[in-house]
């Protein structure tokens, strides 16, 4: 591991933390296909498994922001332990139900109750935020977690399907849920590293979600598309369904390789800049899966697409922390990943319509276009993006940060 990434581990408790949310966030990676592919063997309703799995997304994309509220507002530890035991009391309603052949509404109840998971990558990037606020290593420290959230995605679809097809139905839903369970726990039991909670700051204030420039990066990611169920249905008509699954992994390895190359370079001026390039490059690496007539070659684009994922994940992390006051950094974190997987959603639901109506060929059509919807949005936003934001440090808040510790 080069050396500016071993410096970050000089910190002490950065390692247990960071090992937590691995493990915390695999279920991320895991649950959503892990629920399709065991009530598709179970029931074989493919439609009910995907309705499933879109609920999940949903409920996560509403309750993710609120948990996150309320940890900037009470801390890490008081949240984020019974939000978890909602979450896997759901999960586990799900699988009694989905074994059991209980009524469809059961499933929808509980496939909900699981979107009250945590966004435990925020919390972990949280941790890195109070450990290195306004030093270089903080780049480097989101840089590392866009690694393993890229990591997280090549190993745990494999991992869950893989379980759930060999061993039985029920068992990719399972780890993933024993994932959580753990990780949170885990992670919540390391009091040191904890960020302070701010619970003065959050009296009678509004979201974070009413800064402009978190309006820009949240509706920049909603314009996103996706490009999973299209690479599946494109290996489908190719006949070698079971390689989308090798072709996904490295679009996921594109962006974990430029995320840490991206950590080792020290920039100098505003980010603006290289988050709206970011999104060009994103947009454009999107034409040529237009032009792709095989796998081979679908998996070199994607590889290179992937290159342009976690450069400009980083970027809008660190913009994330210039924009959004450090009371409210977790759930501002929370809110771009929320935007990024409803945009997904969007995605992957006007894909599939494509799909159906004239191929997989012209499904890579939707991303394409997606992407020049998020470039345009940037440049709509970026004057507000790049608008100087309140001054959030100083002796004031160091003062107030430790007068709320105290209080909490």
């Amino acid at each position: 591991m080069p050396s500016p990434y071993r410096a970050l581990f000089a910190a002490p408790g950065s390692k247990g933390f960071s090992a937590a949310g691995l493990l915390g966030r695999m279920p991320l990676s895991m649950m959503g296909i892990g629920v399709v592919t065991m009530v598709s063997q179970l029931t074989g309703r493919y439609g009910l498994a995907g309705a499933l799995s879109a609920t999940m997304a949903l409920a996560a994309a509403v309750a993710g922001p609120q948990v996150s509220r309320l940890v900037d507002r009470h801390g890490q530890r008081r949240v984020l332990r019974p939000a978890t035991l909602i979450s896997l009391s759901a999960a586990a309603g799900l699988l009694f139900a989905a074994h059991y052949g209980w009524p469809d509404w059961t499933l929808y109840v509980c496939a909900a109750g699981v979107g009250c998971v945590p966004s435990v990558g925020a919390m972990i990037r949280a941790r890195w935020a109070a450990l290195y606020q306004g030093t270089p290593q903080l780049h480097t420290a989101y840089s590392f977690e866009s690694v393993v959230d890229e990591v997280c995605f090549i190993f745990g679809p494999i991992i869950s399907i893989g379980l759930s097809t060999v061993w039985f139905p029920e068992a990719g839903p399972l780890l993933a849920a024993c994932f959580l369970a753990v990780g949170v726990f885990w992670l919540t039991a390391q009091r040191a590293t904890e960020p302070a909670p701010h619970p003065r700051a959050h009296r009678g204030g509004g979201s974070a979600l009413s800064a402009p420039g978190l309006q820009v990066l949240v509706a920049t990611f909603v314009a996103t598309g996706a490009v999973d169920v299209v690479t599946v249905a494109f290996a489908d008509e190719q006949g070698h369904k079971g390689a989308a699954s090798v072709v996904l992994a490295l679009y996921a390895a594109g962006s974990c390789a430029a995320g840490l190359v991206f950590g080792l370079v020290r920039f100098k001026g505003a980010p603006e800049p290289r988050w709206l390039l970011g999104i060009c490059a994103m947009a454009v690496s999107m034409i040529p899966l237009l032009l792709v007539g095989n796998l081979p070659f679908l998996a070199v684009a994607l590889f290179v697409a992937g290159m342009t994922v976690a450069p400009t994940m980083i970027t809008t992390m660190s913009l994330i922390e210039q924009h959004v006051p450090r009371a409210q950094l977790t759930e501002g974190m929370t809110w771009v990943s929320t935007g990024l997987a409803v945009g997904v959603a969007l995605g992957s639901s006007a894909a599939g319509w494509v799909i159906d109506a004239a191929g997989a060929d012209a499904g890579y059509g939707v991303p394409a276009v997606s992407g020049a919807v998020a470039v345009a949005v940037g440049f709509l936003g970026y004057r507000r993006l790049s608008r100087p934001a309140p001054r959030r440090g100083g002796v004031v808040e160091q003062h107030s940060e430790r007068e709320e510790r105290y209080v909490a």
